[in-house]
């Protein structure tokens, strides 16, 4: 049986899994778009990335692992769920929000004003 202190880990470990492959894939968005090498990999990852938005949504803007993880956790810091520093657990939706904001743009321009 897993105590609260492994199912907290475990859920650590995928939240960040996660989380790496999203800012990946917004990485990703921008890079083609900066380069103007947009493809249909870059749509998916649009999609993808508009999906997440919409789950986060759906749960007032916390991950549903972050939901999860409160079950295991009295924690008030930002990072409690995730592996990465406080200040970026922090401002990570403002961050990479940003980022696609600006890859998808680019992604825009390339496709549809820059033949």
């Amino acid at each position: 049986m897993m105590t609260a202190t492994n199912k907290l880990l475990t859920i650590k470990i995928a939240h960040t899994i996660i989380w790496v492959f999203f800012v990946s894939v917004i990485v990703y968005i921008l890079y083609t778009g900066i380069i103007d090498a947009v493809n249909t990999y870059t749509w998916v990852g649009i999609g993808l990335v508009v999906a997440e938005g919409l789950v986060l949504l759906a749960f007032r803007s916390f991950c549903p692992l972050t939901v999860l993880a409160r079950r295991y956790s009295e924690s008030d810091r930002d990072n409690f769920d995730i592996f990465l520093p406080n200040w970026l657990a922090k401002h990570n939706k403002l961050i990479f929000t940003i980022l696609f904001a600006v890859g998808v743009v680019l992604v825009l321009w390339r496709t549809f004003i820059n033949f």
